[in-house]
């Protein structure tokens, strides 16, 4: 069994083993002196007796009654002076007891994430997706593929959430104003393919260069051509000053997919900032196809 903490959107956990209530409440002091000492470094008996300077045998009858009660385990046999000494260690990280049962939980307990905030808060998602209409539309009659990457995107914002009302996705072309006033957004596709990121895209310290074809970021004053280049951008909504907008989309439907892919393999590094200055949101991202077989499955961060 494990026991889970999550700080930071980062979660840890700690294997532990159950123990019946009157055993840990039986155990001497010394025995629990034992356990304390061997869960740091697996000894054998000769070193915790002077370790705690008493008799060895006092310490091999307590050994006794802890291997009895599953408690801690052999690790390994040295010869130490023409004797074989067994080096004790606990069977796990920790023990822990109940004073009840277990009992059925009514929903899944969610996790937390300072950066998924407001997006998600408590649970519950508290932002609307905006993803580019897969129909030609805008002045060059563009079609999007990029709500298709966004499906990993929703898999994985799954896993912060315990509720969901209804539905949070939307395409650019049936989006009102009062959606943009009134919702923290996420939005996915570039300026081209998506009219809600043509709106917010001077907004943006990272943002597309439309006459120039590029990613310009205006933390670093680079710019990006390569088409698995993707950005992440979390900013105030210009819609909304009280609102918030992530922002996620590539130079082309590649790059979108290498954005996307940060969030699934990387999502503890979006929080420290841009490589040039560390206060920015603003993040540029390259695709990388590792096992050369012409799909982007790794990325590395360029900002």
């Amino acid at each position: 069994m494990k026991i889970v903490k999550n700080e930071n959107g980062v979660n840890y956990s700690v294997d532990v083993r159950e123990i019946d209530l009157d055993k840990f409440v039986s155990l001497s002091s010394i025995s629990k002196r034992i356990l304390n000492l061997i869960s740091k470094k697996s000894m054998y008996p000769k070193q915790i007796a002077k370790e705690f300077g008493v008799h060895e045998q006092n310490i091999y009858y307590h050994i006794k009654k802890l291997e009895k009660a599953k408690l801690i385990e052999i690790e390994k046999s040295e010869n130490i002076n023409g004797t074989v000494a067994n080096f004790y260690k606990t069977c796990c990280d920790g023990f822990f007891f109940r004073l009840n049962d277990f009992k059925k939980m009514s929903k899944s307990i969610s996790k937390e994430s300072d950066y998924l905030n407001p997006f998600i808060e408590n649970g519950h998602m508290n932002s609307i997706i905006i993803v580019g209409s897969p129909d030609p539309h805008g002045p060059l009659k563009a079609r999007s593929r990029d709500g298709y990457f966004g499906m990993d995107l929703a898999l994985f914002l799954g896993t912060y959430l315990t509720n969901l009302s209804g539905s949070i996705v939307k395409l650019d072309t049936e989006v009102t104003d009062y959606d943009l006033e009134n919702n923290n957004l996420i939005v996915i596709g570039g300026p081209i393919v998506n009219k809600v990121s043509s709106r917010i895209n001077d907004n943006m310290l990272i943002n597309f260069d439309i006459e120039k074809g590029c990613i310009y970021s205006k933390v670093s004053g680079k710019n990006y051509f390569e088409d698995e280049t993707g950005i992440i951008n979390k900013l105030v909504s210009p819609f909304n000053l009280n609102k918030k907008i992530l922002f996620i989309a590539g130079q082309k439907n590649s790059g979108t997919k290498s954005a996307i892919l940060t969030f699934l393999k990387y999502f503890e590094k979006l929080d420290e900032g841009n490589i040039f200055d560390s206060n920015a949101q603003a993040r540029v991202v390259c695709g990388l196809d590792l096992d050369s077989d012409g799909v982007v499955d790794d990325v590395e961060f360029l900002e």
